[in-house]
């Protein structure tokens, strides 16, 4: 006898000036009724890899929607939305990030690991959220906050 299996995964990631990226992945499929009585781990494991294939589904889809530039129409029809202050966030008119102290050379080759792991188109990152071009343009907070706000879509990152 068959035993259906449903498993699904959706994450939604905030953009700045309240926008926001969402996607979400299911998949049900038939399994064995005898993982349940006589293979609890062959189960547990089925269960597992379904979750982990509709994780990368959903972490590609969010990478995809911030390469192909969707993230910056923050929902305005395609035109990116512009900052209240006119600047972008923590951003002068200049790019620099208003703090004395620039991001280091190991965050600056995290974040570059980090986006080029999850294939990010890093240049469209940076303008749209911080108004700089490379990331030792950022400020040091900005650079820990966007360490931390990459890390939270990858696989082994914060949920």
């Amino acid at each position: 006898m068959a035993v259906k299996l449903s498993v699904g995964f959706q994450k939604k990631t905030g953009l700045p000036d309240y926008g926001s990226l969402g996607a979400r992945c299911d998949v049900e499929f038939e399994i064995d009724s005898a993982l349940l009585q006589s293979d609890l781990d062959g189960f547990h494991e089925r269960a597992r890899r379904a979750f982990s294939a509709c994780q990368q589904a959903v972490n590609d889809q969010l990478s995809r929607q911030m390469t192909n530039g969707l993230a910056a129409t923050n929902g305005h029809n395609g035109h990116a939305a512009p900052p209240a202050n006119g600047y972008a966030k923590g951003g002068s008119s200049n790019g620099s990030s208003g703090s004395a102290r620039r991001a280091t050379q190991s965050q600056a080759r995290a974040i570059r690991a980090i986006a080029g792991r999850q294939r990010l188109d890093l240049a469209v990152l940076l303008s749209t959220r911080f108004n700089v071009a490379r990331p030792e343009e950022l400020s040091i907070a900005d650079a820990s906050h966007l360490i931390d706000d990459l890390k939270g879509n990858g696989q082994g990152g914060r949920e």
